[in-house]
């Protein structure tokens, strides 16, 4: 399968050339394939919000190379304009970029600017706030209406409304009560299962990562530690605890089970699982399956 991004010996210095110079990213190199969602961990201060920003060109290697949908992103700086079209890049707490005085036209922006026939764009906003669960009623009412989950959607919808082959979300639910934290989530997921688009989510809740990627890059003083499979790099549990970063917590469930002296599998990482496993256990059938 085609790469839809790949980073071959990245490297990133802020204020290079003066005292207070600082590499974030130490030349590191991976490849995401399309149609993937991958989810990025790594304690405060590694470097994650900083290798995002190279998606879309927001930030410039100082060395290395990014290219995204088999393009290099730097090959013509003139050409950068057209990545952020590509990529789709929401910040952390992203409503904080609202401004227009209606939803509709917050959601609109992007594919204005895009060029785009007002037709397409009514299209493109109306299949974006469907999405992102917003309802026909808001697109007329002023973004700062809203509450703070809605204006989370407003601003994603905005993003999704580019369609963009890359869709970059740092920390989407950051802030949200734990209800809307499961629905902007589910949202994202069942987006990216039904467009194909490729997905990357950077979170500190292993919860989400677990539940949501399909692979996961665990980031640790601006190099890579791990980069595989969630299943298998969660059945590194004690390896990530090392790290100084937290499991999901049905995990440290069963590296207790383990540590009491049960012959019981340690990557276990969503409770679908875990409940599978157990009732494997009880039939006398051993370890259990991965769910698909």
């Amino acid at each position: 399968m085609p790469s839809i991004i790949r980073v071959e010996d990245l490297r990133y210095v802020y204020n290079e050339g003066l005292p207070t110079a600082t590499e974030a990213l130490h030349g590191i190199s991976f490849e995401v394939a399309e149609h993937s969602f991958l989810g990025i961990i790594g304690p405060t201060g590694c470097g994650k919000s900083t290798l995002i920003t190279h998606f879309n060109g927001l930030a410039k290697p100082t060395s290395g190379k990014v290219y995204i949908d088999g393009q290099d992103l730097w090959e013509n700086p003139k050409d950068i304009r057209r990545f952020r079209f590509i990529t789709g890049l929401v910040f952390q707490y992203p409503e904080y970029q609202l401004f227009e005085e209606t939803v509709f036209k917050d959601i609109a922006f992007g594919p204005r600017n895009m060029g785009l026939s007002e037709e397409e764009i009514a299209t493109r906003v109306r299949q974006a706030a469907e999405f992102c669960g917003l309802p026909e009623e808001f697109m007329q009412r002023s973004p700062f209406e809203l509450s703070g989950g809605q204006k989370r959607r407003v601003a994603i919808a905005g993003v999704l409304a580019m369609q963009p082959k890359l869709l970059v979300l740092d920390e989407p639910a950051s802030g949200l009560d734990p209800e809307g934290r499961d629905t902007i989530l589910h949202q994202i997921k069942q987006y990216h299962r039904q467009t194909g688009t490729s997905v990357v989510l950077v979170s500190h809740s292993m919860e989400d990562v677990a539940r949501y990627a399909d692979d996961v890059l665990v980031m640790q003083e601006g190099g890579i530690a791990m980069y595989d499979k969630t299943d298998a790099v969660f059945a590194r549990a004690e390896e990530l605890l090392a790290l100084g970063l937290s499991v999901p917590q049905i995990t440290k469930i069963f590296l207790r089970l383990r540590e009491m002296g049960l012959s019981i599998p340690t990557d276990i990482y969503t409770v679908k699982y875990a409940a599978e496993t157990v009732l494997a256990y009880a039939k006398g059938e051993g370890g259990g399956h991965h769910p698909a």
